[in-house]
């Protein structure tokens, strides 16, 4: 393992100091390198020369393992809560489609929600948890500390970006299972009425199955998606509410309604890569909320990629994640990976092989109530699976600028309203210190920097 880590650095390094004109610290770094893969492969022979140039050419980020910051948020500060079912999801390609019944455990589900709930609080039962979540987020943005109050408002954004209409698509998206695991959960355990929530996404399609799904135990709950109809809810939205902190030329300005008039948003995304940006998770999924065109190619995703070079520039999500209608609202992130997948695109695609997943699907959900740490875990796992992703390089550049917001690297000063207040630290950034003891620095006994918390099934 020692030599297996020290090859890669060392071709990290014969990377950065050829391209910085260093040659000899490049060519030290090159015999470093034969070195360490010569040790490897004596001892590890089994391992394929491919899996070697794949480890070798793991991506380039732009802090290194284990290097915090910003500010952790939560109740337990930076923690991120793995929850983790094996054989919760069993779908196969070419075997129907991976949401149905069968290829999806309700009860595991369930258990997601509820384990989630209890060690983000370090509540005995959901309803202790959710009076605590919502005390928490109300004295956090300077309200009195109390708990939900009947009539108020809580919007939940998942994503259906691979939907066409109201048909059931094959492509991945949000997991009917979970979103019906949350609904229970806030209604049954939190006490608030279907009437007052409502599941979103405004860009794009609810699907039959899933509103069916849904609407069979919840029919008061409300259902809005881009166009509306066959018993969904039309998105509309409120005009020019971003105000980006730099030029975004056409990029959309408009929010739609049911974020802004929301008293609570709970965040939903998905565990997938993308391209442009490599990874599309709960930063990525505020853009869905948005005055955008349901045909991607007809929409503008000014600064949304990060610099190739790795050099700190503005990134749009900081705008969306500090937004007063979007991450200030949210008071719970979760990132669905059930399933899991390389690509944005179509049906979920490569079983996980990284410990612990055993060659099954990731079967696991993410919670925290820190942003910033939400998504550099889930940027972990998918980087430490799929290290061929495109467009993978340098994709912690927002987290940083999320996580330094008050102090971005790239000299940006982040004020998505508009008026005159930047926005503060939305939460810590952090590596782990690698794929397999998956350790952060709270995880090491520093009382700074993430916690993954992992409870197994």
């Amino acid at each position: 393992m020692l030599s297996l880590m020290g090859g890669i650095k060392a071709w990290n390094a014969v990377k950065k100091n050829w391209k910085t004109r260093k040659y000899w610290v490049s060519a030290v770094a090159f015999v470093i390198l034969i070195c360490c893969s010569g040790i490897f492969i004596f001892n590890k022979p089994d391992v394929s020369f491919a899996r070697m140039l794949q480890l070798n050419n793991a991506p380039l980020f732009c802090y290194p393992p284990n290097e915090y910051a910003g500010e952790a948020q939560g109740i337990f500060p930076g923690r991120v809560v793995w929850a983790h079912a094996s054989g919760a999801a069993t779908w196969k390609s070419g075997q129907g489609y991976w949401f149905e019944d069968k290829y999806n455990n309700q009860a595991d589900c369930n258990w997601f929600i509820d384990q989630t709930l209890l060690q983000l609080t370090g509540t005995q039962n959901q309803k202790q948890a959710w009076s605590k979540l919502f005390s928490y987020h109300n004295e956090k943005n300077g309200k009195a500390s109390k708990g939900y109050v009947k009539g108020e408002k809580i919007t939940i954004k998942i994503n259906q970006n691979n939907t066409y209409s109201h048909s059931n698509s094959e492509e991945l998206n949000a997991s009917p299972h979970i979103v019906l695991a949350l609904l229970t959960s806030l209604i049954n355990e939190a006490g608030v009425s279907q009437e007052c929530i409502t599941v979103a996404d405004p860009s794009r399609h609810i699907t039959d199955f899933l509103y069916n799904k849904c609407i069979s135990r919840f029919p008061n709950v409300n259902y809005m998606d881009h166009t509306g109809g066959d018993g969904r809810l039309k998105s509309d939205f409120a005009d020019d509410a971003l105000h980006f902190s730099q030029d975004n030329g056409k990029l959309a300005r408009g929010i739609s309604t049911a974020f802004a008039e929301a008293d609570y948003v709970i965040n939903m995304a998905l565990l997938k890569g993308h391209e442009g940006q490599g990874v599309t998770l709960c930063g990525k999924n505020w853009y869905g909320t948005t005055s955008i065109h349901p045909d991607w190619r007809n929409n503008q995703h000014n600064n949304f990629d990060q610099s190739r070079q790795g050099k700190p520039k503005y990134m749009t999500f900081v705008d969306y994640m500090g937004h007063e209608y979007l991450g200030d609202k949210t008071m719970l992130w979760f990132i669905d990976g059930l399933y899991g997948s390389k690509y944005v695109a179509g049906a979920p695609t490569g079983y996980w092989t990284i410990p612990p997943f055993n060659n099954e699907w990731a079967c696991s959900l993410f919670a925290s109530l820190d942003p910033v740490a939400i998504d550099a875990v889930g940027l972990d796992f998918l980087v430490s699976q799929f290290p061929d992703m495109r467009d993978v390089n340098y994709s912690d550049m927002y987290l940083i600028e999320a996580a330094l917001a008050n102090n971005a690297p790239s000299g940006t000063k982040y004020d998505p309203e508009g008026d005159g207040t930047p926005l503060k630290s939305l939460g810590v950034f952090e590596h782990w210190n690698n794929p397999t003891d998956k350790q952060y620095s709270r995880n090491l006994g520093k009382s700074a920097g993430i916690e993954l918390y992992y409870i197994k099934k």
